[in-house]
């Protein structure tokens, strides 16, 4: 298995919490971060270029847009918790 696709203890992902200060976690099991922008476009834009990121890394968010606002929600699913791959992708889209 990955390094990057095991799940990440408690310990693990209070260091990374450092890196990405403007992200909340949730129960040790997901990142969240809210996004405000000028307008729907921006917004759009935004979330395009994460689209394209999370899709060169295989590890998709969960989202929500309406108009100016974007909120991403970051956890692997399929190991039922944060991995390393959540804090790799809350990095990438806070150097947008």
């Amino acid at each position: 298995m990955s390094m990057d696709r095991r799940i990440l203890s408690t310990a693990e992902i209070s260091n990374y919490c450092e890196a990405i200060p403007l992200w909340k976690l949730k129960d040790n099991k997901s990142l969240s971060r809210k996004f405000h922008f000028k307008n729907f476009i921006q917004a759009f834009a935004f979330m395009t270029k994460v689209a394209i990121i999370a899709e060169k890394m295989s590890h998709h968010p969960e989202w929500s847009n309406v108009y100016a606002d974007v909120e991403i929600s970051l956890t692997t699913h399929d190991l039922g918790g944060l991995s390393n791959l959540d804090f790799k992708l809350a990095k990438s889209i806070d150097e947008l």
